[in-house]
């Protein structure tokens, strides 16, 4: 077996999440009692008890989702006894805010200095997509295509953006059948029509309240230059797959700019997968809330065996496997 842990983004938070997890081991309750501390409130009421809207805000999915995936890497690794990350993957890598639980497993970043950079990266990015509004008197926002391939996605933002005047840009290349677009709505409208008319299934608009990994979001990855330059960087251990490149990466300055670039740029994740897949990697384990990854993942490569790890019981089943 060589194995990849990954880590889910925004939008596979859910209420209650990790509530068994802390329940079952104390190492995870731990985790949670350490994100609150970095950020000085109580995050793990809103993600143990909600209610929904609140956890749903970005400045408590980020940090809660990171929790969650940390609380299943401790657990992973205690009740193992040995670091399974480091003893046993052959490389890292998370979806968007996932990147930060990614580089917290992998030994590049504290829990707590992984909490308090989601916690600004959020608040920054709201505060980004305000602006947008307040600027152009119109909302960003994000859609997922489905049933097209990067190519047709290609074309319809290139056209949309051009016949709108408007910002429009893919901002996730998920997998097959599955592209997110993301820019003003105006362009979003009119790049839904074209998808669909060029042969995409449907087109989602998703529930955010921004233009995430788009040029609308300059002004947060201004705020986070700043922000990564005081941050306390190690070399990871194994590399990242980061989302901005696809490509492994273990340089603190280089992981910093790519941590920067990121908030604009589009998350390469087919591209990730397929690069691991390259690089020998057979097992894809998705650590944290959800299986979203774990349904792209088989997606893009059908020859890969996954893996989902949420639960106590999860937690067992996995040990088992390695």
């Amino acid at each position: 077996m060589t194995l990849a842990l990954v880590f889910p983004g925004q939008g596979s938070q859910h209420v209650g999440m990790g509530k068994p997890l802390a329940e079952a081991f104390a190492e995870a309750r731990e985790v949670f009692e350490e994100v609150d501390d970095a950020l000085g409130r109580p995050l793990s009421r809103i993600v143990f008890e909600g209610p929904d809207d609140d956890l749903t805000a970005t400045e408590n999915a980020q940090p809660g989702l990171l929790a969650m995936s940390i609380a299943v890497v401790r657990a992973l690794t205690n009740q193992g006894g040995l670091d399974v990350v480091g003893a046993k993957a052959a490389f890292v890598a998370g979806h968007s805010l996932g990147e930060y639980a990614a580089l917290a497993a992998a030994g590049a970043l504290s829990l707590a200095d992984a909490a308090r950079l989601l916690d600004a990266r959020g608040a920054a990015m709201k505060r980004a997509g305000d602006q947008a509004k307040q600027d152009t008197g119109a909302a960003g926002a994000m859609s997922a295509l489905l049933g097209a391939d990067i190519n047709l996605a290609e074309e319809v933002v290139e056209t949309a953006a051009k016949s709108s005047g408007k910002i429009c840009v893919i901002a996730n290349d998920n997998g097959p059948g599955q592209v997110v677009i993301s820019g003003h709505a105006l362009a979003l409208d009119l790049a839904e029509e074209l998808a669909k008319e060029a042969g995409a299934k449907r087109a989602v608009r998703l529930g955010v309240s921004a233009a995430f990994h788009s040029p609308l979001m300059a002004p947060a990855a201004e705020i986070m230059h700043d922000v990564l330059a005081s941050a306390d960087l190690r070399v990871p251990q194994p590399p990242v797959m980061a989302n901005v490149t696809a490509a492994p990466v273990s340089d603190p300055e280089e992981i910093r700019d790519l941590l920067e670039q990121q908030i604009t740029s589009r998350v390469r994740w087919r591209d990730s997968v397929e690069a691991m897949a390259a690089a020998g990697v057979d097992t894809i384990a998705e650590l944290g809330a959800g299986k979203v990854l774990t349904g792209i993942n088989r997606r893009i490569n059908r020859d890969l065996v996954t893996a989902s790890v949420e639960t106590p019981e999860d937690v067992e089943a996995f040990l088992k496997s390695l």
